[in-house]
């Protein structure tokens, strides 16, 4: 599912076509207004890129005046995409951006930023800062899950919460939080950074066994609150 206001389109470069296409699947479900185009495998089915694909897909997402980010799996795929932009016409590569990102991660946290109406410079960003998402979470610990919360007596509502999921606050997670507060009337904050930014969260940075702080402002501040506590103490799904 597409919509005309989201500006910025995501091209999937891969090896593999299943891959592409897998990836794909993701991102479109975590920003279903987004267009997502795989170019995965060469014209037979076989392992590899395809100059034909990936100028077919960027063609496609960049249709109607849309600007796209292209995410690649090797650097071959990178040096097909390169070339096809060579290739383009001045106005086409004008719209264009190659990020140096993760794959997968770089595609979600992408497609996401790009749901809320970013624009191209903001979508390549949010790409290329999933890297930072990969947090070593190595010899963390899981301890019990202490929930601290309470109201401030200027309204805030504040709690505390045991990051659980061993890849801790990656994209996926990130996207969650996100897509999970847009219908709460609330302003919520996790560890001082807008929980309304996929990219924000990522930057924190946080790591299996971080206590996050969770704080809101508004008319379901508190619902917001408690509903943010419980997904992050359930791991996201991830534990």
């Amino acid at each position: 599912m597409t919509d005309e206001w989201a500006p910025v389109a995501l091209v999937l470069v891969s090896h593999s076509r299943e891959l592409a296409q897998g990836a794909a699947q993701v991102a479109g479900q975590m920003a279903p207004r987004v267009l997502v185009v795989p170019a995965g495998g060469t014209d037979d089915g076989g392992l590899g890129t395809s100059f034909d694909r990936v100028d077919a897909a960027l063609r496609e997402a960049t249709a109607d005046g849309r600007a796209a980010v292209v995410l690649t799996d090797l650097g071959s795929a990178v040096l097909t995409s390169e070339s096809v932009l060579e290739l383009a016409d001045d106005d086409l590569a004008a719209r264009v951006r190659i990020a140096d990102a993760p794959f997968v991660e770089g595609a979600v946290a992408a497609a996401v930023t790009a749901h809320g109406r970013a624009d191209l410079a903001a979508v390549l960003a949010s790409a290329q800062d999933a890297a930072a998402s990969f947090g070593a979470a190595a010899g963390a610990s899981e301890p019990a899950a202490p929930v601290a919360s309470g109201t401030a007596p200027d309204g805030e509502v504040r709690a505390t919460a045991v990051l659980r999921n061993p890849l801790g606050l990656h994209a996926r997670p990130a996207a969650l939080v996100v897509r999970m507060l847009a219908p709460y009337d609330a302003a919520v904050q996790v560890d001082g950074v807008n929980a309304a930014s996929v990219l924000d969260l990522m930057k924190l940075g946080a790591v299996q066994g971080d206590v996050l702080t969770i704080t809101a402002q508004g008319p379901q501040a508190s619902d917001a609150v408690a509903r943010l506590v419980a997904d992050v103490e359930a791991g996201f799904g991830e534990v």
